[in-house]
């Protein structure tokens, strides 16, 4: 870092009996008390170039032998003003980024100016900090830096400012243009490897070099220096988000999965100690959450998902949760299922997470819009026509705005997936409510879910951890299930899952036996009354049913495969017992808009007693009542 000498004389300054003194063959006559210490010095060096210290002597009555002056809001201290005191005795002193700020705002203090004597101390700060300091890059930050002891003095000076200006500037030239001080502690330590050789971490042809080094500020200073940089428009969005991302995590606490904060300076300190360290991490995040970019992707979902847990838990304001929800939902088919666990910290709530957040942004997703057409619109088709346009390029543009829409349709496809496993892990919470878990489950487009394997395991999974749901809860969770949708091994589980409404286990079973019936050729054509149920779940009889999926990925500790299901006499027979259950089947059950079963429900639920043939007994009765017409 630079530095600049001033004198020539060897420091002659020593404290005896709690007072400090010069030695010199001239007796003191004058007495200065900065904040307790007391200086035994003499007038002439003094008021010969201190404005200040010559009206305070003239005011001020003189004694027989030393005239006091007090000087109780000394800035910068007795460090400071010995500084002063000795360049104007002529002794060596030695200005650097680290004392000029409270050198230049003691020699304001003392008003030593051209104006008392040419060539006096502030002239020789300023030029020092206008031609060396401020072209030097960690000059300027550890300059910026050490203002924050005198902010008023500073702004008043314009030493804020213009360092704030000259980091700007610098991080929006090209680094290799910009000087870089190696002598700074972190720096000097980095620089060389393990093996001796430089360290390319601080390189200044890396892209976003600056960012470690401005992250040494404190909060108010980066935010004024950030804006500074983001209005210049030559930074790329993705480099200012690496820099918040570089500075929230230097700053920002370290917060578990509980919510508790790991800090020691808040952990050791008393609860009003602890209130105020919340409060400045706060502000803190409520900055950084205003210097986002806005450009989409400029920070990763999972930085974005980290600083909302932190708002979570550090009560930042609504405004900034919201903009934070509003962000994530922007590319939510990035996050990742442990980033929306959310723990929940309000009064009002027993649950586990903060699912409320999460509905917040699950409903900012679903209100991005919708895909972009398929095909161009007519109107444009038409002018490229009159433009006479070769068809090769109105093809390629199909193409491209067929790649965006599927590119869309794919963020959907990841989103559903990622509600599925979110539904599983906040299923565990006892605490949930059945209405929270429904509006989740529905929060994504129906053609988003491939399959429900997923789903019907979040289902199964609140079903365990909540025993104590009635039969109309049950059946209103389930009603979100679409058994057409799920996998040969899920059919299976659910067959045979005591805690499903028999209306689940009827349907998983008919389609299936349906399905498989069909597939294996043994029925040329169903009989009516199977076609008519048929179309009402949206099924086309005349095509034969696709391939069951048998791909789904599911952990070893919870297979879905059982064995005995796999025959239809086995399901049967399932299924016959659970209708000898007098309790689970009730006439009187009403659907939610008060209508009872439908006809054709009705008619399927009355199945043979012994264990014969489904479909075989459904043709039998349609043949013979074809005959009685």
């Amino acid at each position: 870092m630079k530095f600049m000498k001033l004198g020539s004389r060897p420091d002659t300054f020593y404290t005896s009996e709690a007072v400090r003194s010069i030695s010199s063959e001239v007796s003191s006559d004058l007495i200065i008390q900065v904040k307790g210490t007391r200086y035994l010095l003499h007038k002439f060096p003094l008021l010969s170039k201190c404005l200040r210290l010559q009206r305070l002597c003239s005011e001020s009555p003189e004694s027989s032998q030393h005239q006091i002056v007090q000087l109780p809001d000394f800035p910068g201290g007795v460090d400071a003003f010995e500084l002063c005191a000795k360049f104007c005795y002529g002794i060596t002193i030695t200005l650097s980024a680290y004392n000029i700020v409270a050198a230049r705002c003691a020699a304001e203090y003392l008003q030593m100016t051209e104006d008392v004597e040419k060539g006096n101390l502030i002239y020789k700060i300023e030029v020092f900090f206008n031609s060396c300091i401020l072209h030097g890059w960690r000059d300027s930050i550890v300059t910026l830096q050490s203002t924050k002891a005198f902010p008023l003095w500073s702004e008043d000076l314009g030493i804020t400012s213009r360092c704030i200006e000259a980091i700007a500037s610098k991080v929006l030239t090209h680094p290799s243009k910009v000087s870089l001080s190696h002598s700074y502690s972190r720096r000097g330590r980095d620089d060389i490897s393990c093996n001796g050789a430089e360290s390319q971490r601080h390189k200044a042809s890396t892209k976003g070099w600056w960012a470690e080094d401005m992250a040494e500020l404190g909060i108010d200073l980066y935010w004024r220096t950030m804006i500074a940089i983001k209005s210049g428009g030559k930074i790329p969005s993705n480099l200012v988000g690496e820099a918040l991302k570089i500075y929230a995590s230097r700053w920002l606490p370290n917060i578990s999965r509980n919510g508790r904060i790991n800090n020691h300076e808040a952990s050791d300190s008393d609860s009003d100690s602890a209130t105020e360290v919340t409060s400045k991490h706060r502000l803190l995040l409520e900055s950084i959450i205003s210097l986002l970019p806005a450009e989409k992707g400029s920070v990763s979902c999972s930085f974005l998902l980290k600083l909302l847990k932190a708002a979570n838990i550090l009560n930042a304001s609504s405004s900034s949760k919201m903009e934070l929800a509003r962000r994530v939902a922007l590319q939510l088919e990035e996050a990742t299922v442990s980033d929306l666990l959310i723990p929940c910290l309000s009064y009002t709530s027993d649950t586990l997470y903060d699912v409320d957040i999460v509905m917040t942004i699950l409903e900012q997703f679903t209100l991005q819009g919708q895909s972009p057409p398929t095909s161009p619109p007519r109107s444009k088709l038409g002018f490229e026509r009159r433009r006479s346009r070769s068809a090769e390029n109105i093809n390629f543009e199909l193409q491209e705005s067929r790649r965006s829409s599927s590119a869309s349709h794919g963020s959907k496809l990841k989103v559903a997936k990622l509600v599925d496993g979110y539904l599983q892990e906040i299923a565990k919470d006892v605490n949930l409510p059945l209405s929270k878990f429904i509006t989740i489950a529905e929060s994504v487009p129906e053609f988003s879910r491939l399959d429900h394997d997923d789903l019907y395991r979040a289902i199964d999974i609140y079903l365990k951890a909540h025993p104590d749901l009635n039969k109309c809860e049950r059946k209103r969770l389930c009603r979100i299930l679409d058994c057409k949708k799920l996998s040969m091994e899920a059919c299976m589980h659910a067959a045979r899952n005591e805690l499903l409404p028999l209306r689940v286990v009827v349907q998983v079973l008919f389609f299936e036996q349906a399905r498989a019936t069909m597939a294996g050729g043994k029925m040329t054509e169903l009989p009516s009354n199977i076609k008519a149920l048929l179309a009402g779940h949206g099924i086309d009889p005349s095509r034969p049913p696709p391939p069951l999926s048998t791909t789904s990925t599911i952990p070893g500790d919870d297979q879905w495969s059982i064995p005995g299901l796999k025959s239809p006499k086995s399901k049967l027979s399932t299924l016959r017992m659970k209708l000898a259950e007098d309790d689970e089947l009730d006439e009187n059950d009403l659907h939610p808009d008060g209508m009872g079963r439908t006809s054709k429900f009705k008619a399927f639920c009355a199945l043979p007693a012994r264990p014969k043939k489904m479909f075989s007994k459904l043709l039998s009765i349609n043949r013979s009542s074809s005959e009685k017409n």
